[in-house]
């Protein structure tokens, strides 16, 4: 499962399941213009430090964060 900023796409957060634990990694994607690609800003195990790390590396809270399609 991926989740997405809401107003511009770029910050996501991919929850994968590894070993019967959740790990949430944070990824800055840049747009095409820009070369593409994407940069991952850290790497959790719950949501309360998923919360910490959104506060500490962008300008998002959990509520921005919206199912990517």
């Amino acid at each position: 499962m991926e989740l997405a900023c809401g107003c511009c796409g770029r910050w996501r957060v991919s929850v994968e399941l590894i070993r019967g634990r959740h790990r949430y990694r944070l990824v800055r994607r840049y747009p095409a213009e820009f070369g593409g690609g994407k940069n991952v800003l850290g790497e959790v195990g719950t949501v309360a430090e998923l919360e910490e790390l959104l506060h500490r590396r962008t300008p998002l809270t959990l509520a921005d964060l919206q199912e990517a399609a």
